[in-house]
C-alpha cells in the first residue's frame, strides 16, 4: 500500500479575519524582510525587529507596524521588546526567531571569540526571545513559535560546520518544544530552507574566520570559492518562502519540521538513506554493548 500524502493548502490569514499579531526579528533584510511583506499583504498586524529599528525600510507611517529595535542576545532586550507588543497590540500570535548569521571556515580554523559570537545570536537569542513570548502565549492559550534554521540544520556541511551546529541546536530545543507546548494550545515548528537567493553568501549576512589554514584548501577553500561566486544564483524564491510560512500559520495541526525547496528534500532524503544504511553496516557492533 502507497503511504497516503497530503497537500494541505490552507489559505493565509487575511483582513476578512481577525489580522494575526506577527513578531520577527531579523526583519530589516533577506528572510526576515519578505516574511514580514507578505505578513502585511496578508492584512495581519507585524511587530518588525532589527538591531536598528531605522534599517527596515517598510511600513512607514502603517499603524499595522510596530518597528523596534531589539538585539536578541539581551535578554532584557527580548523582554522588553515583548512588553512593548503586549502595550501595543495586546497579544502576539506568530514569533518568527529568524535573527541570526552564518560562519564560514573549518572547525580548527574557527576561533573560541567566533564560536561564542554566533551561539549567542543563533542559539542564546533564539532562547531569549522563546522564554520572553511564551508568558503572553500561555495565558491567550494559542500561539505559534516558528523557528528558522535551515538546511544545515540536519546536515552539516565541510565550511560551516560551526553554523551548522547553531542550526543543530535550534533544532533540538525546536523538537523539545513542540512537546512541551502542544498541550497548551501551542505550536512550535522548525523550517528547514534550502538554498534561496537572498544575501546570505556575502558579508552582509556570512562572516568568514579570520584564521584559514592552507592545508583545507582542497576542502574549505572550495567552499570558499563557491560561496564568492554563486552568491544570487541560488535557486529559491524568497517570495515564495514567505508565502508558505503564511500557510504553514493557517495549518490547524501544523508540522514540528518543514523542510523548503526541492534542493531541501533532496539532502534530507540522501541524509536519511545514510544513516540507514550506517545502521544497517554496523548493526552487530551497537548491539553487542548490552549486558546480556
Amino acid at each position: 500500500m502507497k503511504p497516503v500524502t497530503t497537500n494541505i493548502m490552507p489559505t493565509p490569514v487575511t483582513s476578512k479575519v481577525r489580522p494575526l499579531v506577527w513578531f520577527i526579528t531579523g526583519a530589516s533584510r533577506g528572510l526576515g524582510a519578505r516574511i514580514a511583506q507578505a505578513v502585511l499583504a496578508h492584512g495581519n498586524n507585524l511587530v518588525a525587529t532589527a538591531r536598528n529599528k531605522n534599517s527596515i525600510q517598510y511600513g512607514a507611517d502603517n499603524p499595522e507596524v510596530l518597528p523596534l529595535s531589539l538585539d536578541v542576545t539581551s535578554e532584557e532586550q527580548a523582554k522588553a521588546a515583548v512588553q512593548a507588543v503586549a502595550d501595543r497590540f495586546g497579544r502576539i500570535d506568530v514569533l518568527v526567531n529568524n535573527a541570526g548569521y552564518g560562519l564560514l571556515g573549518g572547525i580548527e580554523e574557527s576561533s573560541a571569540n567566533e564560536v561564542e559570537a554566533i551561539y549567542r545570536t543563533n542559539v542564546f537569542g533564539t532562547l531569549n526571545m522563546i522564554r520572553a513570548v511564551l508568558p503572553i502565549m500561555r495565558q491567550q492559550k494559542a500561539g505559534h513559535i516558528i523557528n528558522m534554521s535551515s538546511l544545515g540544520g540536519y546536515q552539516s556541511s565541510v565550511g560551516f560546520g560551526v553554523y551548522c551546529s547553531t542550526k543543530f541546536a535550534v533544532e533540538g530545543i525546536t523538537e523539545a518544544l513542540y512537546g512541551e507546548v502542544k498541550p497548551l494550545g501551542i505550536h512550535a515548528t522548525v523550517v528547514e530552507p534550502g538554498f534561496f537567493r537572498t544575501d546570505f553568501l556575502d558579508g552582509s549576512s556570512l562572516q568568514r574566520t579570520k584564521e584559514e589554514i592552507e592545508d583545507y584548501a582542497p576542502t574549505v577553500g572550495k567552499v570558499r570559492s563557491f560561496a564568492g561566486t554563486h552568491n544570487h544564483e541560488q535557486p529559491g524564491d524568497p517570495a515564495k518562502l514567505a508565502e508558505a510560512l503564511l500557510r504553514l500559520v493557517a495549518l490547524p495541526d501544523p508540522p514540528l519540521r518543514l523542510p523548503l525547496g526541492p534542493d531541501a528534500l533532496r539532502r534530507i532524503a540522501a541524509k536519511n538513506s545514510f544513516v540507514a544504511e550506517e545502521i544497517e553496516r554496523w548493526r552487530t557492533l551497537s548491539e553487542s554493548t548490552n549486558l546480556h
